[in-house]
């Protein structure tokens, strides 16, 4: 074969296996990142920093190559009002300011129901509050999750807010809902009763894609590894098999000896019994220092071998290569938890501070650590990046006048053929002002409440019930 011909072969090969690699990765590799606590972390006074200088968290991600935000929703958090200023987090409001502020950053969302009012991972599943009384009448419980998860996404898609994406439950190795009798009585895993609640929480999700006629990827999530095939196996055989991804949770720390070659394997393993499902890490995560920035005690401890000791280096080495492993084996993406939650002056239930600040992509001065794993996202792995959320929502400059009481809305570019509504939230995601059907004109001047706190808030623009805006505002 001559040399002419050679390359011309090569390159029509190259172009095939980039056209497969691309139809199997759909739309590129997910970079996703937990920012759940964001919106918490900057009531309480948190300031993000790049290269020393002050900037929007979401933003920062956005720039480093995040495309995805993993967003968590409690039922009823209620715990949260003993706690600081009582406000309460990662509820319905909160979720819902938080999926602004991400989708304004052109990422797309993966909605985690956790549901429960609190943490739910392989060790607690307690039903919320709410459905205490029905947690023994399955049918009655079944109706209550269906509702629940069909009227959150309904309520979101109203104000085009609607995820990409959703799991149901978190990390849910012994299955969920459980009654706190039983939760507290130690492991269970009634497959008859957890299939039938995966399976009508699933078509909750699939009877809002045919309301609304939008596609919505179901997950479900797992953790570790190594239990990952006889729990995929227990779901399959039981009858939940109308999902489209298997999410697993892998740290070295909880999920040692497993290392990244064979938490690699696994992936491959559950590609192969399942070559119609996606396969991703929802959850990892790498210390980047031993030390401690507050009073709370932090979870993780140990750093493996040949990552140690902690630093930002083996932060983002870590993060690397197991991403290339997910990657070589067929995975479709990698979420890293919590990668803002750092150390303030606030309270969690178990002291003030954060338990994982050490974990964070931010130093103890709230600063990117220029070599640190943010860095593992932009790293050249050769393959297509998911393209980010094509977004609707419009580019506006808000400009404040804390003398008058009043903010000036200015939208060169802005095309609406409607009045437009206006509200104003604070970080927990609380509607302070509403304004409806103001003159769509341009500029727009809107009065805030009188005696309004200095701090951050959100402003957003409303045509026809769908947020076509949203700005952040200091005041």
């Amino acid at each position: 074969m001559s040399k002419s011909r050679l390359s011309l072969v090569t390159a029509m090969a190259t172009v095939l296996i980039f056209c497969f690699i691309n139809t199997s990765l759909a739309q590129g590799f997910l970079f996703g990142a937990d920012l759940s606590y964001v919106n918490e972390m900057e009531d309480c006074g948190v300031i993000y920093k790049e290269s020393n200088t002050i900037k929007d968290p979401y933003q920062i991600f956005a720039d480093h190559n995040c495309n995805v935000a993993r967003i968590r929703l409690w039922h009823s958090p209620s715990w949260y009002d003993t706690l600081n200023s009582g406000k309460r987090f990662s509820d319905f409001a909160d979720v819902r300011l938080s999926i602004l502020r991400a989708k304004a950053a052109n990422m797309q969302v993966l909605l985690d129901f956790h549901l429960s009012d609190t943490w739910a991972d392989p060790q607690h599943q307690v039903v919320p509050k709410a459905w205490e009384s029905v947690v023994n009448n399955l049918p009655l419980l079944k109706d209550s999750l269906y509702n629940y998860i069909q009227t959150t996404l309904l309520a979101l898609n109203n104000e085009g807010l609607l995820p990409e994406m959703v799991q149901i439950g978190n990390e849910t190795n012994r299955g969920i809902l459980l009654s706190p009798a039983v939760d507290a009585a130690g492991w269970v895993l009634d497959w008859n009763r957890n299939s039938q609640l995966f399976k009508r929480a699933i078509q909750a999700v699939r009877g809002v894609e045919a309301q609304t006629g939008k596609a919505i990827k179901v997950a479900l999530h797992l953790a570790g590894p190594a239990d990952t095939g006889w729990l995929m196996q227990g779901f399959w055989n039981n009858g939940v098999t109308d999902f489209d991804i298997i999410g697993m949770s892998y740290y070295w720390a909880w999920h040692k000896p497993t290392n990244i070659e064979q938490a690699g394997n696994v992936v491959a393993q559950m590609r192969s019994l399942y070559p119609n499902k996606e396969v991703m890490i929802f959850e990892t995560g790498y210390i980047w220092t031993l030390a401690n920035n507050d009073n709370a005690n932090n979870i993780i401890a140990e750093t493996h071998p040949d990552y140690s000791p902690a630093s930002p280096d083996h932060q983002r080495e870590w993060l690397i290569d197991l991403t290339k492993k997910v990657i070589e084996k067929g995975g479709k993406g990698v979420f890293y938890w919590e990668p803002a939650w750092v150390s303030s002056t606030c309270f969690t239930p178990w002291g003030q501070g954060s338990h994982q600040e050490h974990a964070t992509f931010f130093d103890f001065q709230n600063n990117m650590l220029p070599n640190g794993g943010m860095q593992w996202m932009t790293h050249d792995y050769g393959l297509p990046v998911a393209s980010k959320e094509v977004s609707h929502l419009q580019s506006i400059k808000v400009v404040t006048n804390k003398a008058q009481n009043q903010v000036t809305i200015f939208a060169d570019g802005l095309e609406y053929k409607k009045a437009i509504d206006v509200e104003v939230l604070n970080l927990d995601g609380r509607i302070l002002v509403s304004r409806d059907s103001m003159e769509a004109s341009i500029p727009i001047q809107l009065s805030m409440p009188s005696g309004l706190a200095s701090g951050i808030y959100f402003l957003t623009l409303k045509s026809s019930g769908k947020i076509v805006a949203v700005q952040k505002i200091i005041w």
